[in-house]
């Protein structure tokens, strides 16, 4: 089990971080005031990393809990619902839309995301080995 867990933060959690590592890196090495530390579509791509992630972890299990799964598909198509919303608003530019607020909900959400993605990982990690392989 510890090193499905490993395999979740490396391949799921740090892939979803590349975009606001890289832009956190930019930003210690740039002139002051020339790139913002944060912002929204970073992490927009992290909470969609997270709840793709889902979906591909949900249909692979193979525990009968049904509408579990079913719960779960809809809470991240909901999500990517919502980040697609935020990602939007994003592009129309700081003259129509508050950036920072847009900004400080994507974070809200990504840190949301995080904690449903860690909920099923666990779920699904808990499930007899043999039972998920049968199904890929």
């Amino acid at each position: 089990m510890r090193s499905n867990k490993t395999k979740w933060i490396i391949y799921t959690v740090l892939v979803g971080l590349i975009p606001i590592l890289a832009r956190f890196i930019v930003w210690l090495v740039t002139k002051e005031g020339s790139v913002d530390p944060l912002s929204a579509s970073d992490f927009v791509a992290f909470g969609l990393v997270l709840h793709i992630s889902n979906i591909n972890e949900v249909e692979h299990y193979s525990g009968r809990e049904q509408q579990w799964k079913t719960v779960q598909n809809g809470i991240s198509i909901t999500f990517i619902a919502f980040y697609s919303i935020l990602l939007a608003l994003n592009l129309i530019g700081d003259n129509i839309v508050d950036i920072r607020a847009i900004t400080f909900c994507a974070i809200g959400l990504s840190v949301v995301s995080f904690l449903i993605s860690y909920s099923v990982y666990d779920k699904v990690s808990r499930t007899p080995t043999s039972s998920i392989e049968n199904t890929i």
